[in-house]
């Protein structure tokens, strides 16, 4: 009955918009019922009374039906509501989960995990690093963080937690309780440091190229995020260390990489088959930008890259086609976030940003302090990302508004988009529900919600400083 309640409220947004409340002067009436359309849309990944695919399936409906008038006609209407499925931005994302699955099907997340913790887990800190380069290693084919944390790295490090304290279950498996915190705060770290490690990271850098047309794109965003996102990773398993004290110290890491690897049986022509077709792709996705950056002048599309390693997963056998549409998780990915690019591309054209950058120009300003901008906001934006269960609805929601008040704040640009793009990721870090991906691996039942958030508090400070410092000094380096 709630979620029936909920749905009811949620379809009537638009309607009390479109008759009942004016229209803000300098605001066209199509502007005005898109932006109750993006509302009501965002409320609904917010309260979740159907699935997200649905919530915005209903939107870009309500867009094709209501609007024809105002958006040329009903053709041109429906044309523009089911414009971003034809995004390349939403063909990446979903592109990349063909990757990501090819890590589960053949076992090459698994093995890359045993070989790491061969070489590197000697002890609990130890195996804390090995869940981070695991993690940073497979990110940039897994846009969804909960299939890599969730789906691939937990249950690995799970199954070696409870190996590690047979006799002892829950919070009292003080082993399980690092390893386990330090998984989900690892992959709140490497879901920034590439674009494809997220899939909000996606519509990041739509609203940013929409407001500063700043040309940025899958190997910009990688060369200005890789370092001061790799030196914010290896401080995690520190971090997490100082305040959740594992009960095992030393680990028989020989023995479980042996037990691993055994089980998984000699490398398969598959699985090498898809390390060439990931690492043609990183080629692909980030030489353009990097050859430019040094005079070169190549052109190569993300999105025809990821498309090209999707075909070839299943062109050679690495996967089979029934393996991705099989994926509710890159279905419901193409429905929700083609709408989303639909409705923010909408807004745009009719300029309602345009209008809400003049509304709030003048409301913050730091005259000549531009840094003290950066970091005023920065923070800001890691306290209000805390209250979001997703980066997704707080991509669409706050994060175009930081832009718009830091350009109005007279912040420098670049330094202000990758800041606030790092947040987005790391600022998640602070609670046991900042992504989906933390109810799986808090819901283990290894972790206090005090511990939780301690840590993760001070994983977002720490990361926060160094993306600012760090950060700063390596896009004047690089750009």
């Amino acid at each position: 009955m709630k979620k029936i309640i909920i749905t009811i409220i949620l379809l009537l947004i638009p309607f009390i918009f479109a008759f009942i409340l004016p229209v803000p002067k300098g605001l066209s009436y199509a502007a005005w019922v898109l932006f109750a359309i993006y509302i009501a849309a965002i409320l609904g990944l917010v309260f979740k009374p159907v699935p997200n695919a649905i919530v915005l399936a209903t939107a870009v409906t309500g867009v094709a039906l209501f609007l024809g008038a105002e958006l040329g006609g009903a053709k041109k209407a429906t044309q523009s509501a089911l414009s971003g499925y034809a995004s390349p931005t939403t063909w990446i994302i979903i592109s990349a989960f063909a990757l990501s699955i090819a890590f589960t099907k053949t076992g090459l997340g698994a093995r890359i995990a045993y070989l790491l913790i061969n070489a590197l887990g000697k002890s609990t800190l130890r195996l804390g690093y090995v869940t981070s380069f695991l993690d940073l290693i497979i990110s940039p084919a897994t846009p969804s963080n909960t299939a890599r944390a969730g789906g691939i790295v937990f249950p690995i490090i799970n199954s070696i937690a409870n190996n590690l304290n047979p006799n002892k279950s829950g919070e009292a498996n003080r082993a399980g309780a690092y390893l386990a915190c330090n998984t989900y705060m690892s992959t709140k770290v490497t879901s920034f440091i590439f674009a494809t490690a997220q899939a909000s990271n996606f519509l990041v850098i739509s609203a940013i190229n929409t407001h500063f047309n700043l040309g940025l794109d899958w190997g910009m965003w990688a060369l200005a995020l890789v370092v001061p996102g790799i030196i914010c990773l290896l401080f995690v398993p520190i971090i997490t260390y100082i305040f959740i004290r594992p009960d095992v110290k030393k680990i028989d890491n020989k023995a479980i990489a042996s037990q691993g690897l055994a089980k998984l049986g000699k490398i398969t022509n598959r699985e090498i088959m898809l390390i060439v077709i990931f690492i043609a792709a990183l080629l692909g996705w980030s030489l353009p930008s990097i050859l430019n950056v040094m005079g070169f002048k190549i052109s190569i599309n993300a999105t025809a890259v990821a498309l090209a390693a999707m075909c070839a997963s299943v062109l050679t056998g690495v996967i089979k086609w029934e393996d991705i549409a099989s994926s509710k998780e890159a279905i419901s990915t193409l429905f929700w976030f083609g709408g989303i690019m639909s409705l923010s591309t909408l807004l745009k054209e009719h300029n309602f940003f345009t209008w809400l950058g003049a509304l709030l120009e003048g409301t913050l300003t730091f005259k000549d302090h531009a840094f003290l901008a950066v970091v005023i906001i920065g923070l800001i934006s890691i306290f209000i990302r805390y209250l979001f269960a997703s980066a997704t609805v707080y991509a669409v929601t706050i994060f175009p508004v930081f832009l718009l008040l830091a350009k109005a704040a007279g912040a420098d640009v670049l330094t202000l988009c990758f800041v606030l793009a790092a947040t987005n990721s790391f600022g998640g870090a602070i609670t046991h529900y900042g992504g989906p991906a933390a109810p799986i691996i808090f819901g283990a039942g290894y972790n206090n919600v005090k511990e939780w958030w301690l840590t993760g508090t001070m994983v977002a400070l720490i990361s926060f400083v160094i993306i600012l410092f760090v950060g700063g000094v390596w896009w004047k380096i690089v750009f």
